[in-house]
């Protein structure tokens, strides 16, 4: 199997993973307080993490970054520092959707039951999320896109079968939608320790990026996408 170092920082929260052999072997967390930098708090994070690979002798495999959506600022600094490892011992790249790392502690960790909906969400202003659809399997139902957020915007798969929201958006929307088969599932936020089965996934099937040239799904290409009398709201 693989050793994959794993960089999270869509959010205020910033996380750093290193998993091996389909197990995580170390994870730290650490929410942006303004005291510090995304920068400095990643960097430390980081240093971490290679400290303890190193005293092990752990070669790594590749490092895998979330690629949004999500913060430009905290997105940016997560891919420079994926790049510039990926640089100094030449290793490959993964991108895992924030998205769809957010899935996983709910397949993991909650009873959902079959033919049930995931609908993760990242916050933006007012009633605004960005957020996509998926079945159990993780198979896109959705794709990723920018909602606001009222009653009758998930109402045809809600009509149809249990659809579960959750995410650092998903709190202030489920007033909103108000339907029976709508369920909340609070504390779940997009950490590095959970982007490792997706992440190997993909370097088993060979889904890796150009360290070059790879640019993650920063909000803003969903604000120049979205219709002028949304962003006016």
């Amino acid at each position: 199997m693989a050793c994959i170092l794993h960089i999270e920082t869509s959010t205020q929260v910033c996380s750093v993973a290193v998993s091996e052999d389909s197990q995580v072997i170390f994870h730290e967390e650490r929410q942006n307080d303004h005291k510090g930098s995304s920068a400095e708090q990643l960097g430390t994070l980081v240093d971490e993490a290679l400290s303890f690979t190193d005293s092990h002798a752990i070669p790594f495999d590749a490092v895998a970054v979330s690629g949004g959506p999500g913060s430009y600022t905290g997105l940016r600094i997560g891919v420079s520092m994926a790049k510039g490892i990926c640089y100094g011992r030449d290793l490959k790249l993964i991108s895992v959707p924030t998205l769809e790392v957010l899935c996983v502690p709910v397949l993991l960790g909650e009873k959902v039951p079959e033919g049930a909906l995931l609908c993760p969400m990242l916050d933006a202003r007012r009633m605004e999320v960005y957020a996509a659809i998926f079945d159990r399997g993780l198979k896109t139902v959705r794709q990723t896109q920018a909602d606001v957020v009222d009653g009758d915007t998930y109402r045809q798969w809600l009509d149809e079968r249990p659809v579960y929201f959750f995410g650092p958006g998903a709190a202030k929307c489920i007033s909103v939608i108000d339907h029976p088969n709508a369920h909340l599932l609070e504390g779940i936020e997009p950490l590095a320790r959970w982007m490792q089965p997706l992440a190997e996934r993909r370097l088993l099937r060979g889904e890796t990026e150009d360290v070059a040239y790879y640019e993650p799904f920063y909000l803003k290409d969903f604000v120049a996408k979205m219709p002028r009398d949304l962003l006016n709201r």
